[in-house]
């Protein structure tokens, strides 16, 4: 048992103002495992206070001195990473081989950004005015419970690529890991203010951070219905929003794809991290020619699958966050049997053996059609819809056809036939053929998906505006 104390205010951990507290569970033993003191309005003005002083440090440092902070993170975060994965197994459930992705990611996150600060044009000529990409101000970021380390590390390189210090609330259900994370950032050694992490909930710090005065960008990733507050709250103060947001995926079976390959890597993409992702693959559509082969192989390979303690190295689905996400989860799939989908595997309750912890039962619907709400909003567990099309012009029109855009999945033998459906699709990202993780690529969607983009250049862009200056 463990109680959080603490928040991260000007290089120090302090006693926060707000005196609730939040229990924090086990999603796999349903367990107290600690407790967290939450902050309240007076930290964040703390908070942002800080790192307001920071600014102008921040703001005139070089490339070298930007880098060696980076770097300094890096090595920081990449130092003990069973701690990190141990921490994050408790309190968030994710199975193994998402835990060590998230805590290697989240110290090449840093490694990403150091190369393209170092690639960088701050200073450029246009005609015969001289241009300096300045910082906004102070950065205000939103983080979900879903990958702690590795949200934390995307917001903090941006800050600090762009001269920017930060104020961020991570999820409140997420303290044990947000604790063990900013005390291992904290041994990075930045600057005073640079970096502020103030627990709370999205009512109180979440609201305090997005009307404060003084901050001038808000970065924020989580769902769109929240998203909606922040950017109505963003409206008086002008402010900059950069939003990641919500997906329901495409994952298109074309007609030529060896079924060997590509089921095994569908079901992956809907179902990794227990499904609570935004990129899931969660509508996989397949040739109405093909859907009894489909469907047959999905059954058999499902049961691959396995579910269970996330300490189990041969896990693939762990628990789902909290009880509020497994019930969320039961009411989908008793929507998708209403709806008149058809269970090709699993429905409602826990997996056969476990009577404890917020287990749920991997779940495909067949007989989907792309008006169904399954099929439409995002359920966030391990929840497919299967969805059949006649032609490949419908399979990009039913892609297509969605409020969402954040990431699509295209699995053929003919590449170049994937790679010409690939660029029809309205998206962020393709993955095409199972292609890996490429940390350098920019994140983020279109249309409810969010606004703006993260990594690299394109995430220093939405963090900078431009300064000209013109001379006789």
């Amino acid at each position: 048992m463990r109680s959080i104390e603490h928040i991260y205010i000007n290089g120090e951990f302090v006693v926060p103002c707000g005196e609730d507290r939040l229990d924090l569970i086990n999603p796999a033993t349903e367990e107290k495992i600690g407790d967290v003191r939450l902050g309240n309005e007076d930290d964040v003005k703390a908070a942002v206070a800080a790192a307001k002083r920071a600014l102008p440090s921040l703001a005139s440092s070089t490339k070298a001195e930007r880098i060696d902070m980076l770097h300094s993170l890096r090595d920081t975060i990449a130092a003990k990473p069973d701690e990190l994965v141990r921490t994050m197994t408790e309190e968030y459930g994710a199975p193994s081989y998402f835990t060590a992705f998230s805590v290697q990611n989240a110290a090449s996150i840093f490694d990403v950004m150091a190369e393209a600060v170092a690639a960088y044009e701050f200073d450029r000529l246009v005609g015969k005015s001289a241009i300096r990409m300045l910082p906004r101000g102070v950065l205000a970021a939103i983080t979900p419970w879903n990958s702690n380390f590795g949200f934390i590390a995307t917001k903090l390189a941006h800050a600090i690529g762009s001269g920017s210090p930060l104020v961020i609330k991570p999820a409140e259900q997420s303290a044990l890991q947000t604790e063990v994370f900013a005390r291992r950032l904290h041994q990075a050694g930045l600057p005073s203010g640079v970096l502020n992490i103030v627990n709370g909930t999205g009512p109180i710090v979440g609201a305090a951070l997005t009307n404060h005065p003084d901050v001038a960008t808000i970065s924020f990733t989580g769902s769109t219905q929240a998203a909606k507050i922040i950017q109505r709250a963003a409206i008086d103060g002008m402010k900059r929003v950069i939003l990641e947001l919500g997906g329901k995926a495409p994952t298109i079976i074309m007609q030529d794809a060896d079924l060997d390959q590509a089921i095994p890597i569908a079901l992956m993409s809907g179902f990794a991290n227990s499904g609570q992702a935004c990129v899931a693959g969660t509508r996989i559509l397949a040739p109405r020619s093909r859907m009894t082969e489909v469907s047959e192989k999905l059954r058999v390979e499902i049961e691959n699958l396995k579910v269970g303690d996330p300490q189990d190295p041969q896990v693939r689905i762990g628990p789902l966050a909290s009880h509020a996400q497994w019930e969320r989860i039961q009411t989908y799939i008793r929507l998708g049997v209403e709806e008149g989908a058809t269970l090709l595997t699993g429905g409602t309750g826990r997996p056969t053996g476990l009577e404890k912890g917020w287990f749920a039962r991997p779940t495909i619907f067949t007989g989907v059609t792309n008006n169904m709400r399954i099929a439409r909003e995002e359920i966030f567990g391990p929840v497919l819809c299967l969805i059949a099309y006649d032609d490949e012009e419908e399979a990009v029109e039913i892609s297509n056809d969605s409020e969402y855009g954040l990431q699509a999945y295209v699995l053929g033998s003919d590449q170049s036939r994937a790679l010409r459906v690939a660029e029809r699709l309205l998206a962020g990202r393709v993955i095409v053929n199972g292609a890996p993780h490429d940390p350098r690529a920019p994140f983020g969607g279109f249309k409810q998906s969010g606004i703006g983009r993260e990594i690299g250049a394109y995430g220093l862009d939405g963090m900078l505006e431009p300064r000209a200056i013109l001379t006789p």
